[in-house]
């Protein structure tokens, strides 16, 4: 299962919602510049480092826009950020020779425009690419997503069938996958003669979670990583159901996006390239239980570029 207890689900457990702005070190391999700020060095011998927008040389940095998603990214009690993204960033920032910054942002809206303005280098989600987005932001599809529905265990005898989720009231992060996927899964309620699911939308996970500990929601939609996660820290207190295919699952595919224009979206997507090929991103979706959800390549805006 997932290889390291997170802190932030015994935040949201407690109703602590603490978000504040802090670095993931990420550096290189090589000969380095002198460290930046905040103590992490830059690599210009990297494999990648002169594709880079003079920008992000200037900076010495790549600045990711985040909010709070377990196992994604964690906060954790000293302030630093742990998870799947800082991990996935250090194996980017071998091949680029910058390290990655994260700033937790709530809110997917505030997440895009700060994008847009310049405040913001990237997102890595759990984001799914549309043709519209794509219209705005480069995409680069580094895996897949199945949905689940996290729920209180004492509530498992009338909320554990699949059904019971038709005519529910689910919570999720307005403007991410779940709201997508959810609509998939209300076809399927519909299919079945059953009522659809109405759609919270909340600004964060962390909201979600805390929606169904206070029953303003039957369920929480998020990514089956982060419930499988939330289980983990608290297995009396949690249990979820797993959207299937007949339900819409494993369609949509999530990506790390940066606005067009920026210069990032070609020496990202060759880092993406370059850790497919030697292993390394093979290894981290291994190591963090997502092999079910991976992809054989990446992919860059598959939704615009035929």
């Amino acid at each position: 299962m997932i290889r390291r207890s997170l802190a932030l689900t015994a935040l949201v457990s407690a109703g602590l919602l603490a978000l504040t702005a802090c670095a993931a070190p990420a550096g290189g391999n090589g000969a380095t510049d002198a460290p930046d700020d905040d103590g992490t060095a830059v690599d210009t011998d990297a494999p990648l480092y002169d594709q880079l927008p003079d920008s992000v040389k200037e900076a010495g940095k790549i600045v990711m826009a985040g909010d709070t998603h377990p196992p994604y990214r964690t906060l954790e009690e000293d302030g630093s950020i742990t998870g799947i993204d800082p991990d996935l960033q250090a194996l980017l920032s071998k091949q680029l020779g910058v390290p990655f910054e994260i700033q937790t942002v709530s809110g997917m809206e505030a997440i895009l425009t700060g994008m847009n303005s310049g405040r913001y280098d990237a997102f890595n989600g759990p984001l799914r690419t549309t043709p519209e987005r794509e219209a705005d932001f480069d995409a680069i599809v580094w895996m897949t997503t199945i949905t689940s529905y996290v729920y209180l265990a004492e509530r498992a005898d009338e909320l554990s069938d699949p059904e019971a989720l038709c005519g529910s009231r689910v919570a999720g992060v307005s403007g991410s996958v779940t709201e997508s996927q959810l609509a998939r899964y209300a076809d399927w309620c519909t299919a079945e003669g059953l009522s659809t699911p109405e759609f919270v939308g909340l600004e964060d996970t962390n909201s979600t979670f805390l929606a169904v500990n206070s029953d303003r929601a039957d369920y929480a939609g998020t990514t089956q990583t982060a419930a499988l996660d939330l289980q983990a820290a608290e297995p009396d207190r949690y249990e979820f159901l797993v959207q299937s295919e007949e339900q819409g699952a494993g369609i949509d595919q999530l990506a790390l996006v940066t606005p067009k224009g920026n210069g990032l979206a070609e020496p990202l997507f060759a880092a993406f390239e370059a850790i497919f090929e030697n292993g390394e991103y093979e290894d981290l979706m291994k190591e963090w239980d997502l092999t079910q959800v991976a992809v054989d390549e990446p992919l860059l805006n598959p939704l615009t570029s035929k």
